[in-house]
């Protein structure tokens, strides 16, 4: 470690005396020297600079560097506070419509058990209309079945009688049945 500190340490100072301005021989203020000739170039390079006045005109563009670039990071903090104003809306909105689907979604399962309801109660009645429409046809049957059925038993029972009067009875006895039906006719028309 030791080692390591006096390398970095000593470095800058070997590289110090391995410049170009200690590399020079002779005179340093004589025109054969380069390093003198290159210092006089500087000087006067720096002078021309600030005789046009460059370092005011550089000081210039970079404070209007620095203005652009502060309007610019203005109109980027107010674009982004725009955009959570916007994507706070958004949420909100957002948040308004999943309200909005969910008392729909709601209202539509109430309407759907009302209707539902609706629906078997309709079932009910019709399904006892139905059912009284059916016994009223099955006592029609009956009673028509009960009509048929006395009305041939009665044909049935003429149809015998005639056949054992007709047995049974003589033209007298038919004369006699004739004149005692057309008096009970008068007594009781009159």
């Amino acid at each position: 470690m030791m080692k390591q500190l006096l390398t970095l340490t000593l470095a800058p100072v070997f590289v110090g005396l391995a410049s170009p301005a200690l590399a020079a021989t002779g005179p340093f203020f004589s025109l054969h020297n380069t390093n003198f000739i290159v210092l006089l170039a500087f000087i006067v390079f720096i002078g021309v600079l600030i005789y046009f006045k460059v370092p005011g005109m550089v000081t210039g563009m970079l404070d209007k560097r620095a203005e652009g670039i502060k309007s610019d990071l203005d109109e980027a903090r107010a674009l982004r506070d725009e955009a959570q104003t916007i994507l706070a809306s958004y949420e909100r909105k957002q948040k308004e419509v999943a309200e909005q689907a969910e008392h729909i979604i709601e209202h539509a399962k109430r309407e759907s058990a009302e209707a539902a309801e609706v629906a078997k109660e309709d079932l009910k009645t019709s399904i006892a209309r139905r059912i009284a429409a059916a016994q009223e046809q099955i006592k029609s049957a009956e009673t028509a079945a009960v009509k048929e059925v006395r009305n041939t038993a009665i044909s049935v029972a003429v149809g015998a009688a005639q056949d054992l009067i007709a047995k049974n009875m003589t033209a007298t006895d038919g004369n006699k049945l004739i004149e005692d039906a057309i008096k009970d006719v008068e007594t009781k028309l009159h």
